[in-house]
């Protein structure tokens, strides 16, 4: 059923007034021949949390045209239906009629033009929610990523477009777009491919500049925080110039880090990041070497996943889920090089980074879902699993972040081994970007392993065969390629305690005054004597206990002792009698070889300080 644009609130019809006469101007700004895409964002009531959007289309055939909303945004592999969050949708012609328009699924409006030239579609955006990925406006500022905001017509995604922004009360604009030139607070995108990848900042926001090979570089902060700038300044450039440094060029011509103070995480873009860390999170060294890791993570996305692409990432389908089996490469290898840049800025000890190493390493083997799955198949299956664990997935699952960036280590630590430290994964990332990027080529699974093959000089099928398209236990290779850099991973049952703790294997937390079970991993006392996830523990031997008694009591009893359990479970109270068992998992530290040759240590000194010794 069609339907004809519905009488609209008396403050949105003033406020679509002034959006059509804003975008008069533009129609006089020269455009390149073919489609005349323009957008206008505006945020009159920033407490009502709803960013109108005003899209004039130009030169578009038809007599009908199809609007999509994208229902996910490239970096962050789910399907989020940003389409939930339009409303108030109506469109007209250049003359103001309303034009007839109907809605055809769940992120498509189809618009009757009638052969209309220019026509102009409006809607409005409800933004309640901050994070890297989403879109939020309140009397404080406004943050959007634009595959969550903006339509595109349907067989028109390489089309230019403009985006204009009409702040509120004078905030400040912060975007990777380049300005349009005599326009005042306008963009231009080549396409909306690299619309959809630059997010965008209002508010009065701070902002520390830098500049790297000449390149500019700013961070634009939203919040307070405790962050020193000359730090916060000092930590992003050294792992700016020791990015730079490995991959050999700067791909851009700015670079923009858009910081809030608030929620935690990041997305990366062409040439700019989003990123979110704690307001709070800057008191000490640990709080700047975790901002540090974030940085270094996202920034090195700019070449491994923004240009150097798995076979499906790009161009993108903006309307359902894009397979691929490399994202342990895409995001695993980018969280390897994370962790490791900032040793290699000299912002970390390599004693702290091989400790906290080894803890990651500890972590990816104490979960069971390891043997379940292979780090392709949890890269395949990202879209229905990592971004919706419940409490068997720890069973069940792993995270193409962790095992990928254990796999990252593995690889360069081999084609070091095998070639004598001539050759390392950097040489396969840089070989990836000139043979694949630059010729416009994405790279198939195949195709990664045959750039370190390459660079190791030999046959790595049968690694590739088990350890990423299959699911063998890593414990098998570690120390084997550990062994080149001159270390092992050292092993000590029973967490290196003389007496064996004892192991109950359920995982808790606090909730208020709700002690539950999240999750139990399989093989442990609890899963096998029948304790489950969301259980409510209410007693332990008949005692009342929150997290810190409960595990303080459990510290006191010894592998072989029976606890009862006392847990709600559906509103009915039941009692566990659970014997437990010894606790034998590992401690895992790297420690040096007792004897380690000269290539031993230039390989773990080019390995931990690559950038300087080029």
């Amino acid at each position: 059923m069609m339907h004809r644009a519905r009488k609209l609130p008396l403050v949105f019809q003033l406020a679509t007034v002034l959006l059509l006469a804003c975008s008069a101007s533009l129609a006089q700004t020269s455009k390149p021949d073919g489609q005349d895409i323009a957008f206008t964002v505006s945020m009159s009531k920033p407490q009502t949390h709803l960013l109108e959007v005003e899209m004039r289309i130009r030169d578009v055939p038809g007599e009908a045209a199809i609007l999509v909303m994208p229902v996910w945004t490239p970096g962050s592999y789910l399907v989020r239906e940003f389409e939930r969050h339009v409303q108030d949708f109506a469109a007209a012609d250049q003359s103001g009629h309303p034009l007839e328009w109907e809605k055809i699924n769940k992120d498509s409006w189809r618009v009757k033009t009638n052969g209309a030239r220019e026509w102009r579609a409006t809607y409005r955006v409800y933004a309640n929610e901050l994070s890297v990925r989403t879109n939020e406006l309140n009397s404080d500022h406004a943050f959007w990523n634009n595959a969550a905001l903006l339509m595109y017509p349907d067989g028109f995604i390489k089309a230019p477009s403009t985006l204009r922004i009409i702040p509120a009360a004078n905030w400040k604009i912060a975007t990777g777009l380049p300005p349009v030139s005599g326009e005042k607070n306008t963009f231009r995108a080549e396409n909306f491919d690299i619309l959809y990848d630059s997010p965008v900042e209002c508010s009065n926001f701070k902002e520390i500049d830098f500049a790297v090979k000449g390149a500019p570089h700013r961070i634009v902060i939203d919040g307070e925080g405790n962050y020193d700038p000359a730090r916060l300044r000092s930590v992003v450039q050294r792992i700016v110039e020791a990015e730079v440094a490995m991959m050999g060029e700067i791909p851009y011509h700015d670079y923009t880090f858009i910081l809030h103070l608030r929620g935690g995480g990041g997305l990366e873009h062409l040439n700019s990041t989003a990123l979110g860390f704690r307001r709070n999170g800057f008191s000490n060294d640990e709080g700047y070497r975790s901002f540090a890791a974030l940085v270094a993570h996202e920034f090195f996305h700019l070449w491994n996943v923004k240009r150097i692409r798995p076979d499906a990432l790009g161009p993108f389908d903006y309307t359902k889920e894009n397979y691929t089996r490399s994202l342990w490469v895409a995001e695993g290898i980018t969280e390897y090089y994370g962790q490791l840049m900032p040793c290699r800025a000299g912002l970390v000890s390599e004693r702290l980074y091989l400790d906290q190493l080894a803890k990651r390493i500890q972590a990816f083997q104490e979960t069971p879902g390891r043997l379940e799955m292979s780090a392709e198949e949890a890269s395949f299956d990202s879209w229905i699993k990592l971004y919706r664990p419940d409490e068997n997935s720890i069973n069940s699952s792993i995270s193409y972040y962790d095992k990928g960036e254990i796999l990252g280590l593995l690889l360069d630590l081999d084609i070091r081994r095998r070639t004598h430290n001539a050759r390392s994964l950097d040489d396969v990332m840089r070989y990836l970007y000139t043979e694949f990027y630059k010729k416009g080529r994405n790279y198939t699974p195949a195709d990664f392993q045959k750039a370190c093959e390459l660079m190791a000089g030999a046959s790595l099928d049968q690694f590739f065969a088990r350890y990423v398209r299959g699911r063998d236990d890593l414990e098998l290779v570690y120390n084997e390629m550990l062994g080149g850099a001159g270390l092992r991973l050292e092993t000590s049952g029973a967490g290196g305690r003389a007496e064996a703790k004892a192991f109950l294997g359920a995982d808790l937390s606090q909730n208020s005054d709700r002690l539950l079970v999240t999750s139990i991993r399989a093989g442990s006392p609890a899963y096998e004597q029948g304790l489950n996830a969301n259980d409510q523990i209410v007693a332990l031997d008949g005692a009342r206990v929150t997290k810190e008694t409960f595990e303080a009591r459990l510290a006191e009893k010894k592998p072989g002792d029976m606890v009862h359990v006392s847990v709600f479970r559906f509103d009915d109270l039941r009692i566990f009698d659970i014997r437990l068992s010894a606790d034998s998992r590992d401690l895992f530290r790297m420690v040096p070889l007792a004897q380690v040759n000269d290539e031993q240590r230039r390989i773990y000194q080019s390995w931990l300080s690559e950038v300087q010794n080029r």
